[in-house]
């Protein structure tokens, strides 16, 4: 008899508690399912089930076999699944959860593209700046950057960003440079209020050495576009990644505040669910990602 049969018998026995409810639950006669158990036990020379007129239950050893039987019947699934997956062409709703600079800048100018090359997507694109749990909200990606928070879902980097501190030219004239990462206790700070610790920048000196500075600031908000026209204005120095800035920069609206300073990296990512294989849509939207990202180059960023 085929062994994943007689294994499927038998955890289905175990699962649903009896040969009546196995043999409905795996479409067969009760008689083959017992057949198949049957069978398992003698080819394996032990005694699985222990069988009762009232009840169906595993033995010690029938209940360590079962720990292994279903993770074997699981890996089965999964790839029969993956092999369906692989060979049916990318559809259905693909649900993106993304903070609303990055979504309305970098993501909305090449979802036609994307839409036109997969006819058979649709995306629903939600715009937030709050840190979304993807599984309970019925997401399947989102796009995350900077350093990615302690969690089981998958990432695959899209590309870099970099971060730096801007203000305009008006504030800097007004308040002066700071020289020293220590005389920025003395500006007016432009925080991000949906970090963890929004009042506190993490910045590498010019040493290498990692240094943190906390003040109150003097304007919190949870948008990052917020910000880059709050530092424009002349309100303060903010540190922003530069898909923000770039435009400003080379615009004159903004300069560095503090040119010598080590430019910190972040990565863009897209992060999904955990499995064994990638749902074809999600897998699609960031093949197609990666390479519009590298087609634009580094200025960008």
């Amino acid at each position: 008899m085929d062994r994943l049969t007689e294994m499927e018998a038998f955890a289905t026995v175990v699962d649903q508690g009896g040969f009546t409810d196995a043999a409905k639950k795996m479409g067969i006669s009760k008689s083959a399912v017992s057949k198949h158990v049957s069978s398992l036990e003698a080819r394996l020379g032990a005694r699985l089930l222990n069988r009762t007129t009232r009840r169906v239950s595993p033995t010690e050893i029938g209940l360590a076999y079962y720990d292994r039987a279903r993770r074997v019947l699981n890996d089965a699934g999964e790839a029969d699944a993956l092999v369906s997956s692989m060979q049916s062409a990318p559809s259905g709703l693909l649900r993106i959860s993304v903070a609303t600079d990055f979504g309305v800048n970098h993501l909305s100018p090449v979802l036609s593209g994307f839409l036109k090359e997969y006819p058979e997507i649709t995306v629903n694109m939600v715009l937030n700046n709050r840190y979304v749990e993807l599984i309970s909200e019925g997401f399947d990606m989102a796009v995350r950057i900077g350093e990615l928070e302690d969690s089981t879902l998958r990432a695959r980097k899209l590309t870099d960003t970099t971060k730096r501190m801007i203000a305009s030219p008006g504030y800097l004239e007004q308040y002066g440079r700071p020289e020293k990462i220590d005389d920025l206790n003395e500006h007016k700070l432009l925080h991000y209020s949906n970090q963890a610790a929004a009042n506190v920048w993490k910045i590498t000196a010019p040493s290498g050495e990692k240094r943190q500075v906390r003040t109150s600031g003097w304007l919190t908000v949870n948008d990052g576009q917020s910000l880059l026209n709050a530092a424009i204005s002349g309100l303060g120095i903010a540190y922003l990644p530069s898909f923000l800035y770039a435009d400003a920069l080379k615009a004159g609206q903004v300069v560095e505040a503090m040119p010598d300073l080590p430019v910190e990296q972040l990565g863009i990512y897209a992060v999904y669910p955990p499995g064994r294989f990638t749902q074809p849509k999600v897998r699609a939207f960031i093949d197609f990602l990666v390479r519009e990202f590298a087609d634009k180059g580094p200025d960008v960023w």
